[in-house]
This record gives C-alpha cells, structure tokens and sequence, in this order.
C-alpha cells in the first residue's frame, strides 16, 4: 500500500507521532488565458518552481509546461510533533502553455495532480528538479514519497500525460515501493495506450524479478480524472486500484 496512506492513517491513529495541524485553506487562482513566458502566468504571491518545454500539441512549435508554487507566509504551519517544525503547506498549480506567436496560450491548469505538502513526517512530493520533464510529445510528473517515522515504505509516482482527443490525458504511469527494511521493491507500470499493466517484483539487492503482465479494462483519461497523482492506483477512497 502507497506509504503515503500509511503515514496518516499511522499520525491520525498515534498523536504521539503527530499533532492534528490546523491546515489553511488553499486558494486557487484562475491563470491568464495568454502569457509572454511561464513565469508571466504566475499571479501575485506565486513563483515558477518549474518549466519545460517541448512540442505538445503537434504543430512543431515549442509548448511550455510549468509548476506554480504559492509563496504566502500564512500556509507555513507550525508543527511540535514529530517530522519537520516547520511544515510549507503552500499549494501548487500545474499548467501548459501553447506556444501561440509571442507567447503562449494557457492549455491546462491543474491543482490535483500534484499534492500539498500536509503531513510533517513526509518529504515534500515535488521536487523541482528533475520533477517535470517533456519527452516524445507528452509531459510527466514524478512524485516522491519518503516517511520519517511510521513506516519501511519509500518510493516515487511517475505519471505522463499527452495532448489527445482535445485534452491532456493519462496515457502512461509508474509507481516504485521499497521497503527499506528488507530490500523488496514493486513496480506497478501501466500503459494506458495499449491497455498493458505490468508488476516486477524483485529486491534492490538483486537483479532477479518476478513480472506479470495483465490487461486494462480502461485506457487513457482526462488529467482531471487522475486527482492527486500518488494516491493515483492505489485503492485509497477516490483512487481505485488500476483496472
């Protein structure tokens, strides 16, 4: 099960692990329809944590597809229990621009795919660097998931979207689990084009695996669909397991 479902439910079920935070809500913008740059989408209080560009919707220009961050003091909460003291609770807003002339027309803007940042004893799931990339027509999102206390589990979610049928739909998605204490390791890969699910199971000590391969009964669905991208295939409520 995804480490992220077993930290909470761990830090709701032991408040000695973890206090009850009092999370501001999260307020959502509505970005401009055009822009000179990705950094001219962001609004008042918000910065580009990350970009990349790449030609997604086929016409040979080169889109751009961007993280937003909120930069507001009042979604840094203090924290007395365990994990970090000081928890950045900002939210984050994914977006795609269509290179358009002198400069881009928004496409997409999404703030499912890519949690808060709420539980103090985990890892931020984003990281600008290397977090973002554009290949072969589609953008991916990688997303880690590491706990300081309450379980073995580590791992990341990998999830790709492409421009079809006149919307950026999940075509393909990779979750990795690492039990940290034995060395096993699973690795849920779907690709939702060809409607092909395949597990490796195996051991980060060895290079032995078990793979088993099954096929989709759904393929490819709007991003807004997805919800958040490393709840994504899990079974947690609203995220069923992959069909």
């Amino acid at each position: 099960m995804q480490i992220r479902i077993l930290a909470l439910a761990l830090m709701s079920a032991c408040p000695a692990l973890a206090q009850e935070l009092a999370m501001p809500p999260a307020a959502y913008p509505l970005l401009a329809d055009f822009a000179l740059d990705a950094g001219a989408f962001a609004p008042p209080g918000w910065t580009i944590e990350a970009q990349a560009t790449g030609d997604l919707d086929g016409d040979g220009d080169a889109d751009v597809v961007f993280v937003l961050h909120e930069r507001n003091p009042a979604n840094i909460v203090a924290n007395e229990g365990l994990g970090t003291a000081q928890l950045d609770t900002n939210p984050r807003i994914l977006g795609v621009g269509f290179r358009d002339g002198d400069g881009y027309t928004l496409a997409l803007q999404n703030h499912t795919v890519i949690p808060r940042h709420t539980a103090p004893v985990l890892d931020d799931p984003f990281d600008g660097e290397g977090g973002l990339t554009v290949a072969r027509g589609a953008f991916s999102v990688t997303l880690r998931s590491f706990s300081s206390a309450g379980s073995w589990e580590m791992g990341d979610a990998t999830l790709a979207f492409r421009w079809q049928n006149g919307r950026f739909e999940l075509i393909g998605w990779e979750r990795t689990v690492v039990k940290r204490n034995t060395g096993e390791e699973t690795v849920h890969s779907a690709n939702f084009s060809t409607r092909v699910l395949e597990v490796r199971e195996g051991s980060i000590e060895h290079d032995r695996q078990q793979v088993t391969r099954r096929t989709l009964k759904k393929g490819a669905r709007a991003i807004d669909e997805v919800g958040d991208g490393l709840l994504f295939g899990t079974g947690a409520p609203g995220h069923p397991q992959i069909e």
